[in-house]
């Protein structure tokens, strides 16, 4: 699989996404298409309200502990964070990063203790959907200067320079609007960039070292990342929204679904483009990739598929509130912190005399995260 998804990343695929079809799907010398037997739909409309709460236990913690456990720091037309609360038997209070504005609740333990730390918080969420066809049908408060100026940068995990400033130049040819640039990128990754089950956690992000070895397989802070690297490097600002799935989806996708009595594993990251016409525009090519890989028994390598094509139509433009927001932050300084950077903030991190835990290896980082929804 490795070595066609190479050949495809140098040839066929900028074809592919300039002619509006992925390059997977050009090498099928059929023009059937199949009926949408299946249905997905989100669109703006009523608010639901959830309580979402985070515990870790540190039963093995040696020396002193540190503990940071993301909160919802979104507040936007789709999400609405509100208060939190939260319990522990150490020093426990609620802070920032300082740069990005990534919320979280940062606690502190001395040794000799069996370290506990649990926080709720409460959001409203909602579906949301933008139809780039239509300009003028949405509302939206245009971002400034600055803000899209930020949104446009290099970090750590997404240069915007070499391959992936060339990759999206390719993968653009012909596209001369945002909107045009955005859409040729969105295909060029589902067309490209592939589920890969074997990824520990969500992935790392690491764009330039995907596209350096020609393996774009990964995870959704893998493939969105390359969305937004790529956008970035063509002066489209994007951006990566770190957060969790929360409840199953209502339209019956198994891999678009959360358990709310128990979401360890559930946190996914999903993108946002900005649009002159538009605003912030929601994007998800790496929930197509996870259908396209998980959804059915068998592997699906067309997008016109009928369990495909209604997440591959509109994911582009949309997302379903079934999911919460933690935070857009790349490049995380967490406060107290005696390690290095995170690339992102999605997940609970702890330190203790050892070094910072693995949070990628919830058996033995023992935390919980569940959601209850709350009905009006």
């Amino acid at each position: 699989m490795t070595l066609v998804r190479r050949s495809l990343l140098k040839g066929a695929a900028a074809v592919g996404a300039l002619a509006g079809v992925p390059s997977f799907a050009l090498a099928q010398t059929s023009l059937q298409t199949f009926p949408a037997a299946r249905r997905f739909e989100p669109q703006a409309g009523a608010w639901r309200t959830f309580e979402v709460t985070t515990r870790v236990d540190l039963v093995d913690a040696k020396g002193a502990a540190r503990v940071w456990l993301p909160v919802p720091s979104i507040n936007s037309d789709w999400q609405r964070s509100l208060e939190s609360s939260f319990q522990s038997n150490g020093n426990a209070r609620m802070t920032s990063d300082g740069r990005e504005g990534a919320r979280m609740l940062y606690t502190e333990f001395a040794a000799g203790v069996t370290p506990y730390v649990e926080v709720t918080s409460r959001v409203q969420t909602q579906n949301r959907f933008v139809d780039i066809t239509q300009p003028g049908t949405h509302t939206f408060t245009p971002e400034d200067a600055g803000t899209l100026h930020h949104y446009t940068r290099a970090t750590h995990l997404l240069p915007t320079d070499g391959i992936v400033r060339s990759t999206a130049l390719k993968a653009t040819q012909g596209a001369k609007t945002d909107a045009q640039k955005a859409r040729a990128i969105y295909n060029w990754v589902v067309a490209n960039a592939w589920r890969e089950p074997k990824v520990r956690g969500c992935g790392e992000g690491d764009i330039k070292t995907m596209l350096e070895t020609g393996n774009l397989g990964g995870k959704c802070a893998d493939i969105n990342a390359l969305f937004v690297g790529l956008c970035r490097s063509v002066g489209v600002p994007a951006r990566d929204v770190y957060g969790i799935r929360l409840v199953p989806s209502a339209f019956g996708y198994k891999e678009l679904s959360g358990n709310p009595a128990s979401l360890k594993g559930a946190q996914h990251c999903r993108a946002e483009v900005y649009l002159q016409a538009h605003g912030w525009v929601a994007m998800d090519p790496a929930d197509v990739a996870k259908v396209m890989r998980l959804e059915t028994p068998e592997w699906i390598k067309r997008t016109d598929n009928a369990v495909v094509q209604p997440v591959y139509s509109r994911l582009f433009g949309g997302w379903e509130g079934n999911w919460m927001g933690w935070n857009t932050a790349h490049d995380v300084v967490l406060p107290g912190s005696q390690e290095a950077r995170l690339g992102f903030l999605m997940y609970p991190v702890a330190e203790t005399a050892d070094g910072r835990l693995d949070s990628y290896a919830p058996d033995s980082f023992k935390y919980q995260i569940t959601a209850r929804e709350i009905k009006a």
